[in-house]
């Protein structure tokens, strides 16, 4: 019999995050195909009782809590010995949670502590036969592995953005207390403030349902034998600013700029998207000035609904890549979609 133990860390505002929800239905799926299984909640933060209240209809035997100021910031002492107490509380053989940045930093070293093994970048979990299989992607999402482990206990974390969350009814949950005394060498490490860029600065959106790819095409000589830039930026700009999308870049636009040429300036590493990039799962994605070559468009394979704008007809999204192709003037199309949108507003 597997008790599975659904982990997950409060936000700020006491409210849990869609990723810990999709980590919940992942937990529920799985408990769903397992015999005689049991599901435990853990949660973690300064409050966890709006978060137990929020999940009381998902079906768990218990909830069990670890809760105060000292738990309300990511920390990594702080937050393995949160995860190692509610494990041992729960007597858990396998873990679920999401894999938040603040998870996958100290799940591995608990999972050490505990004589475990810890996957993490998990993207399906099925069961068949009582055996429990995992899917992880490797390089770059361009080879899947299938895997099952019989070290127990057994941590899971589940790639944010690959499941359905869980959508069941809030109730009244009554939420165990666990105690965890941190000495004052695992609070040495303290949060003095956020930096971020500003909400109209910020140009990667992972929950955004539309996925934006700037190509180096911007950055070249147009019709009129010139470059344009300044307008590149805006017309751009303007775009996300009103559709409120994520911003992706091919390699060749990215990497403009080490080699001295023109570049947006709102452009880094960090929007690169494809075999050396990121692999973003967004509803849909607008491909524009880019050519839709292999390395980049591997990118794509979690994007559902895919269309480009490009001049050349026999371009790379042409050939199966893309599910529509508009042959046009990238700056004249941006431009007329800017001015309906912004009519729409």
């Amino acid at each position: 019999m597997e008790t599975l133990l659904f982990l997950a860390h409060t936000e700020s505002d006491g409210s849990l995050a869609k990723p810990a929800l999709e980590a919940l239905g992942t937990a529920k799926s799985l408990q769903a195909a397992l015999s005689d299984s049991i599901l435990v909640v853990g949660l973690i933060g300064e409050n966890v009782e709006p978060s137990g209240d929020r999940i009381a209809g998902c079906g768990a035997t218990r909830f069990l809590g670890v809760s105060g100021a000292e738990f309300a910031q990511s920390r990594y002492s702080s937050d393995a010995a949160a995860v190692g107490a509610l494990c041992q509380a729960a007597q858990a053989t396998m873990v679920l949670a999401a894999g938040t940045s603040r998870f996958a930093r100290c799940v591995p070293g608990v999972a050490q502590r505990l004589g475990g093994r810890a996957d993490t970048h998990v993207t399906g979990v099925a069961a068949n036969n009582d055996a429990v299989t995992v899917n992880r992607w490797y390089y770059r999402q361009r080879m899947e592995a299938i895997l099952q482990r019989q070290s127990r206990p057994w941590f899971i974390l589940v790639d944010p953005g690959s499941q359905p969350p869980w959508s069941g009814q809030a109730g009244t949950a009554t939420v165990e207390a666990v105690a965890v005394s941190l000495p004052d060498t695992c609070q040495r490490t303290t949060v003095i403030g956020v930096r971020e860029p500003a909400a109209d600065a910020q140009t990667i959106r992972p929950d955004a349902g539309l996925l934006l790819v700037a190509g180096a095409g911007w950055t070249k000589k147009q019709a009129d034998g010139l470059a344009h830039v300044p307008e590149a930026e805006k017309l751009i700009l303007d775009f996300l600013r009103l559709t409120r999308a994520s911003l992706g870049s091919s390699k060749s636009l990215v990497d403009l700029g080490g080699e001295g040429q023109s570049v947006l300036s709102f452009l880094s590493h960090l929007n690169q998207i494809g075999q050396t990039g990121s692999t973003p799962r967004h509803p849909k994605g607008l491909s524009t000035c880019c050519h839709g070559e292999e390395p980049h468009t591997v990118g794509w394979r979690f994007v559902n609904e895919r269309r480009a704008i490009n001049l050349d007809p026999s371009c790379g999204w042409a050939r199966g890549k893309a599910d529509v192709l508009y042959v046009a003037d990238a700056f004249a199309v941006m431009r007329k979609m800017n001015e309906l949108l912004a009519a729409r507003a």
